[in-house]
């Protein structure tokens, strides 16, 4: 049995992409082709062996039989080789048919690239270019390059870079798009992403539109933050330049030209040639100092009298800013507390005792002259060291008892024994009183230290000539029953010890009349300057100036007051004691005293939020207004202080003969077993209001010595818990004189001071600058002058218009106000109203100057009872 065989047909060419199941069609083929190559040759074989006849025997049915057997397996082979035909041709129909989708697949694919507005480029696993679409290849246009399939990707990239196609460097990182810019200007996007062969497609986006986009948005950001960062700079208080690293002033604001006196500035200027033009001083972060040490804030003081504070700040790019800020108003207000603490200094410096201040901690914060002299110390030393270290071991612990009880709160006085720098024992008086605030802590100890040594010598010589004495008299007595002549002689020698002690105790007398006499002496000398300050801080809080400056002339207004108060207060009690002070008895009517003292202390209660009820009175009494009044004020003083809320009464009750005037309060009360002690001096009670300060314990001494002046009796009665009252008797009278108008200030009265034509005189330079400056803060027109031929000078002989003459009592030369006064009235057509200002409290003057007409102020003056009776005086006919 012959048989063909059969061939494979050759394969063809497979498109770019193939589908998976064509793939597997075609390995089935290849598989049925070589297995039906396989029986052809074994069908070849059996054929050969039948044909040559080659037996192994004679049998021919054997023969025949095993020809069937091929012809049954030729059969088998031939039908199982025909199905596989018949399956091979199917094949190639199905093969056909999926070339076919491929190549339309292929075509789509290149369709859709084409048709995408980006660049395209596909790589295979090799990084060799499969497709790429025209807008790749327009890419290359202008070079002589050419993009074929089968290029390498590192090959196009070298080929870009070679070819400068990209003017820029990639921006981004490996795993974002990168972007490009090309010669053109244009920018592109480029995106890799990676296939699931292992190949790679590559895009490239024209963002150029975006790009200029972007670009606009950001430079219109960076004008409106300009504008915002100008606009921010112009309104600040300082003045600000900020300078490139080139030197170059880059920005600047109004402020700046202001302050520097400059016209607008050209942009892109030198800083150095900028400042060159004005009056300022170069500052940048190289200026050193004479040492070489870099300097980096100064102040500067211009032609002008303003102060500026230049400070530099580097920049970490190289530039530097510097800002200008006028500190004028803070220099001055340092200038004018410095001048305050130098007056106070001085005051205390020349007070006959040692004074000190020791804060929580015992360390010392403020020393006088005399502490310092007394313990051998340099000035100044002693500040900011403690108790401790200035005295020895010893010392200190004799000290330190006492100490803690002033830290506790208790006001303490003891005699101590010092030896002095001369090794001389010295006896002397500490007072070590405690600085407590409102909540009741104390924070620091007031020191004041007395010398009382000649006072305990005396004492103890007296006390040693007494008990001689009583010795001489018992020795005397012993012998009297035999020695009775003897004991004549013997009582002539007691009289003359007597009178040796007499004399002795009227030296000491007279020596502490001496010391009184010489503090009420010196009051003029030691008010003058508080004076002087109380007219500049009133001037400065009567100017309109920043709050945190108001506060601060306020704080120094009161303490200038406190210490007015308690110089006064100690020259008062110094007076009473020396008998300097005389009562000037006369009759007048009591409106005339209580109704400005209701006027007056109506707005001091209003203030500590109480109620002044006054109940008025026209009876005629017969007193010393003056004395009388002073007595009145502490009464209405200590009622509204020891009274937390309610009211305070002021009212009189009649008597056959006198009237009392009473006040009454509605505070915390007075035990009755301490209704005597709170006449004695430096006793206080406690004080319910937190914010109300205790005084110094001196009022109700001082209304009890002026009532003894008078002969005036006060009574007091008190209800713990409800209140008090106090009262004054007082002599009626049947006749007295026409009451004086009441000062009152109004609005009428308060524009009288505006424009008048204010003439000062006064031998002191900086009371004639604190009154100008006071005064012109009133809106007057003030000359001031230290002498009359000054003034003289000054107001053409005295014939210059004028509405109004302050005078001084004391002046250069041994002269005096009311003189003066008489003198500068005698020139003129018609005389000046005239007001006399003096630190003297004798009744003679006030007398002589109650005959002239003039008007009377005593030191230190306040401004408010200044300004009510110069438009008192200017609203007289």
């Amino acid at each position: 049995m012959a048989c063909t065989s059969t061939r494979p047909s050759p394969a063809l060419p497979l498109p770019v992409a193939v589908p998976q199941d064509i793939a597997e069609l075609q390995a089935e083929l290849a598989g049925l082709r070589l297995e039906n190559h396989k029986l052809q040759r074994i069908n070849g074989a059996l054929i050969e062996r039948v044909e040559s006849g080659g037996t192994r025997g004679n049998d021919p049915y054997a023969a025949f039989q095993h020809s069937v057997v091929l012809a049954e397996q030729v059969r088998e082979r031939t039908d199982a080789l025909n199905q596989a035909m018949a399956e091979l041709k199917a094949g190639n129909h199905l093969l056909s048919e999926a070339r076919l989708r491929a190549e339309t697949a292929h075509q789509h694919l290149i369709d859709a690239i084409e048709s995408i507005s980006d660049a395209f480029v596909l790589f295979d696993a090799e990084q060799r270019i499969v497709l790429f679409n025209s807008r790749f290849k327009a890419f290359w246009s202008n070079s002589r390059v050419r993009i074929n399939a089968g290029m390498r990707l590192t090959e196009v990239k070298r080929l870009m870079m070679n070819n400068a196609l990209f003017t820029e460097e990639p921006r981004g990182h490996a795993d974002e798009n990168l972007l490009y810019r090309l010669q053109n200007g244009r920018w592109l996007q480029v995106s890799e992403r990676p296939t699931q062969e292992g190949g790679r497609v590559i895009l490239f986006t024209d963002i150029t539109d975006v790009k200029l986009s972007e670009t606009v948005r950001r430079e219109q950001a960076v004008a409106q933050k300009s504008h915002l960062l100008q606009r921010a700079v112009d309104n600040l208080s300082q003045g600000v330049a900020m300078v490139s690293a080139e030197g170059i002033l880059e920005l600047w604001n109004r402020r700046f030209l202001e302050l520097s006196g400059l016209a607008p500035v050209a942009a892109h200027r030198p800083f150095a040639e900028v400042i060159a033009d004005s009056e300022l001083n170069l500052l940048t972060p190289a200026s050193r100092d004479g040492n070489g040490r870099p300097v980096r804030e100064c102040e500067q003081r211009l032609y002008d009298g303003r102060v500026l504070e230049i400070r530099t700040h580097p920049l970490p790019t190289g530039g530097f800013v510097n800002t200008f800020t006028d500190i004028t108003e803070r220099y001055q207000h340092a200038e004018a507390l410095s001048e305050s603490e130098h007056w106070i200094r001085l005051i205390t410096d020349h007070v006959p005792a040692l004074i000190a201040y020791l804060n929580a901690d015992l360390v010392y914060e403020f020393t006088n002259k005399v502490y310092e002299e007394w313990y051998c110390w340099p000035r100044g030393v002693m500040l900011g060291q403690s108790l401790r270290e200035v005295h020895s071991e010893q010392h200190y612990q004799r000290l330190e008892p006492y100490v803690a009880r002033a830290l506790a709160g208790e006001s303490v006085t003891f005699e101590f024994a010092e030896t002095n720098v001369n090794n001389q024992e010295r006896y002397m008086l500490r007072s070590y009183v405690p600085n407590r605030l409102a909540s009741g802590e104390v924070v620091g100890i007031f020191v004041l230290i007395r010398d009382i040594t000649e006072r305990r010598r005396t004492a103890e010589a007296l006390h040693q000539a007494y008990q001689n004495l009583e010795l001489r008299v018992r020795e005397r007595t012993a012998e009297l029953t035999t020695l009775n002549d003897q004991l004549l002689r013997e009582i002539d020698e007691r009289r003359l010890v007597e009178s040796r002690l007499r004399e002795a105790k009227q030296e000491a007398e007279q020596a502490n009349l001496s010391k009184t006499k010489f503090l009420a002496a010196v009051s003029h000398d030691l008010l003058q300057p508080l004076n002087a300050a109380r007219l500049f801080t009133s001037a400065l809080l009567e100017r309109r100036e920043p709050m945190s400056s108001e506060i601060l002339v306020r704080n120094v207004s009161n303490s200038l007051e406190d210490v007015e108060n308690l110089l006064g207060t100690l020259v008062d009690i110094s007076k009473l004691d020396a008998g300097v002070i005389k009562a000037d008895i006369a009759p007048f009517a009591l409106s005339e005293l209580l109704d400005n003292l209701a006027a007056e202390y109506t707005q001091v209660a209003r203030s500590e939020g109480l109620q002044l009820h006054f109940i008025g009175c026209s009876a005629l009494v017969r007193s010393d207004i003056q004395l009388l009044a002073r007595i009145l004020r502490n009464l209405l003083s200590n009622a509204i202080r020891y009274t937390y809320s309610g009211r305070v009464v002021l009212g009189c009750r009649r008597h056959h003969q006198c009237l009392t005037i009473e006040v009454w309060d509605s505070g915390m009360g007075i035990a009755e077993h301490r209704l005597e002690e709170i006449f004695q001096e430096f006793k206080r009670g406690d004080v319910q209001r937190p914010d109300q300060d205790r005084g110094l314990g001196l009022g109700l001494a001082i209304v009890e010595k002026i009532a003894g002046i008078l002969g005036h009796p006060i009574h007091v009665r008190s209800w713990p818990g409800r209140g008090s009252m106090f009262s004054v008797e007082v002599p009626l009278s049947a006749t007295a004189p026409k009451p004086q108008p009441a000062l009152q200030m109004s609005e009428p009265m308060l524009e009288r001071l505006r424009g008048a034509r204010i003439w000062v005189l006064d031998n002191d330079a900086t009371i004639c600058a604190g009154m100008r400056t006071l005064l012109e803060g009133w809106g007057c027109r003030v000359v001031t002058a230290l002498s009359e031929e000054d003034l003289a000078r000054q107001v053409d002989n005295f014939h210059a218009e004028a509405d109004l003459l302050i005078a001084d009592y004391h002046l250069d030369n041994d002269r005096n106000g009311v003189d003066a006064v008489a003198r500068i009235n005698a020139r003129r057509a018609s005389p000046l109203p005239a007001m006399m200002i003096t630190a003297n409290y004798s009744n003679e003057l006030k007398q002589q100057i109650r005959e002239l007409g003039h008007t009377l102020m005593h030191k230190p003056v306040r401004p408010m009872k200044l300004k009510t009776a110069m438009s008192h005086l200017l609203g007289r006919p």
